[in-house]
């Protein structure tokens, strides 16, 4: 049985910012991980994908993107890579290959249990992410057997796939990517589309992300929201990352001949049935993208920019035909559903009693009501940002001052 201050269960952007934030303090630890540092990026990411946020915000506490394309956006090996040098510049103490399988308590402390043996610490961190497991909705098991499910996590490509049209649930940042790569490949895509939040690539002559970085959006805590929770739930922004820095939303998608439908809310066999909401959600995001760059307008105005940016522009609403409430996918040759339908949380591993009726853990900016156990890395844990590669070590660093201040390191 090993002892240390802080165990830290997960070697992502949250473990690792976590870790250098416990260094900086003097704060004894480790990071556990059961694969490699970056596992998900580099086991659960479909091979083309890219970031969303342009690499100029890639910041770590005491690290930032130092490469020669400040404005591109990392594709999924250059984020290995970078996580990677993350790592080397203060060497963390990571165990790698290393499954937590329970954390209870002992003591004032925990016991944490590993397939390589026990740690007794007086502070654990779960820095396991927002991106844990796939949400998939309950009548997916309903869906016929000969049908290909997979999920982002499972995707790597179109060639993966079987022959035939395919079926994207999900209008987020991950389904309209997908949407569109597998247009591309020559299938017929079918675009299954709940709330999302619709955004510009570029807005008056910047990263759409430039601007809610300058104007404090990003920043903006969770103390005042008026209802957090639904922040917490809200979709990612529909975006790409791509080179050439391109726009795409639902327009552009029905234009390039993939049809999109209302969002998909049953299914029998190779039947699918579809939300008659396809309107209502279009106007909705609309409705908010309009009020959002009327905010940056003003932004601009207030901060002396007008001679400096671009006129404000114009962005046409989405107009789109009235679509299916239900589809025979047989019919239709769709031989396969990829559900882009967002992720849940699994902490299937914790013995205290912090979890909601979700599954979800309660906590106030990342503390919990269980002296010494915090969660790092989850939507809007303190920040709108928190879970960005970009935010995560604001939270971080202030889960550190608390963690360095608590009586915690004596239990240990």
């Amino acid at each position: 049985m090993r002892k240390t201050e802080v165990v830290i269960v997960g070697a992502g952007q949250a473990g690792l910012a976590m870790s250098r934030a416990l260094c900086v303090r003097g704060v004894d630890h480790v990071v556990l991980e059961r694969g490699e540092v970056g596992e998900r990026w580099r086991r659960e990411r479909w091979d083309s994908l890219r970031l969303l946020s342009p690499n100029w915000q890639s910041r770590l506490p005491g690290y930032h993107y130092r490469g020669a394309d400040p404005h591109g956006f990392m594709t999924r090996s250059e984020v290995v890579a970078y996580l990677e040098g993350y790592q080397r510049s203060f060497l963390p103490p990571v165990e790698t290959g290393t499954a937590v399988e329970t954390i209870g308590r002992r003591g004032p402390g925990f016991r944490v249990t590993t397939d390589r043996g026990s740690w007794l610490a007086g502070a654990v961190v779960v820095a396991t992410g927002f991106c844990d497991s796939p949400a998939v909705p309950a009548f997916a098991g309903r869906l016929s057997g000969d049908l290909l499910q997979v999920t982002t996590s499972q995707y790597r490509s179109p060639a993966a796939l079987p022959r035939g049209g395919v079926l994207v649930v999900g209008a987020s940042a991950s389904g309209v990517q997908l949407a569109e790569e597998i247009h591309r490949a020559g299938r017929p895509v079918t675009l299954a589309v709940g709330r999302h939040v619709r955004l510009p690539r570029r807005y008056r002559g910047r990263d759409i992300l430039a601007w809610l970085d300058a104007t404090g959006i990003l920043d903006e805590r969770a103390e005042q929201m008026r209802d957090l929770e639904r922040a917490r739930r809200q979709p990612s922004f529909q975006l790409i990352g791509s080179p050439e820095h391109r726009t795409l939303d639902l327009g552009v998608l029905a234009a390039a001949g993939v049809r999109v439908v209302g969002g998909a809310a049953d299914a029998a066999g190779r039947r699918v049935r579809f939300r008659d909401d396809l309107a209502a959600t279009t106007f909705t995001a609309d409705d908010k993208l309009a009020r959002l760059l009327l905010r940056i307008d003003r932004f601009v105005e207030r901060a002396g920019l007008t001679a400096e940016v671009a006129p404000p522009e114009p962005v046409p609403a989405i107009r789109l035909p009235r679509a299916a409430t239900e589809l025979d996918l047989r019919a239709e040759g769709i031989e396969t559903v990829l559900w882009a339908t967002g992720y849940r949380r699994r902490y299937d591993f914790l013995r205290v009693p912090v979890l909601d009726h979700r599954g979800e853990i309660r906590h106030r900016g990342g503390v919990t009501a269980v002296p010494g156990l915090y969660v790092l890395g989850l939507r809007f844990q303190r920040r709108r940002n928190s879970s960005f590669l970009d935010g995560v070590g604001a939270d971080a660093e202030a889960l550190a001052e608390q963690i360095a201040g608590a009586d915690a390191r004596a239990a240990a």
